[in-house]
């Protein structure tokens, strides 16, 4: 049995996951900080701790190439060494990546790779366009929110609007804590 495919994102309750003017050196936007404010109880036993501990046992990372390089790679190590896939539309086979990291411009080849590295574990997935990509693919499985209650009336949307029609979801735990709601839903296929 494989773990899931898994989106975690931090989200105001305007829909954006970063402020306005993300890039490279303020790689949430201004003010999007505020959307992680919640990972001050990450090493605690509430429900913020119990989210953080899950997305950090995960086997293997997908994130699309954006979110990585606004990220500075992950200093080429994310969660203990796991693997790093990331969604490209334009990989640099010249560029110098971390043993553990590779590039894909195949969506499902990807998913296949990353459940494949992560075993029964889980396969946690970063950013807004690889989340998307890997939702038209069909292979994603779940959607963790970390809902915070903020308006940040601009920035990076998590969803674009999509021509492929609905996309129902399941809610199959909601979790409070004192400044996020961490809501998981199941893709319904």
């Amino acid at each position: 049995m494989t773990g899931p495919i898994r989106l975690y994102m931090s989200m105001s309750l305007d829909g954006f996951i970063t402020g306005p003017d993300d890039r490279k050196g303020q790689g949430l936007g201004r003010n999007g900080g505020r959307l992680f404010n919640w990972l001050d109880d990450r090493m605690g036993d509430g429900p913020s701790g119990r989210v953080y501990r899950e997305g950090s046992a995960t086997g293997a990372v997908i994130a699309g190439r954006r979110t990585f390089e606004l990220a500075d790679r992950w200093h080429g190590d994310h969660h203990d060494g796991v693997p790093i896939l990331i969604l490209t539309h334009h990989p640099d086979d010249s560029e110098q990546l971390s043993a553990n990291t590779r590039y894909f411009t195949d969506v499902a080849e990807c998913a296949r790779q990353a459940r494949a590295a992560a075993g029964d574990r889980g396969v946690l997935v970063h950013g807004a366009g690889a989340g998307q990509a890997l939702l038209r693919a069909g292979e994603l499985d779940e959607m963790e929110i970390n809902l915070v209650p903020v308006l940040l009336g601009a920035g990076r949307r998590l969803f674009d609007p999509v021509d492929s029609g609905p996309v129902e979801l399941e809610l199959v735990r909601r979790l409070h804590d004192r400044d996020v709601t961490h809501l998981r839903y199941r893709v319904l296929r």
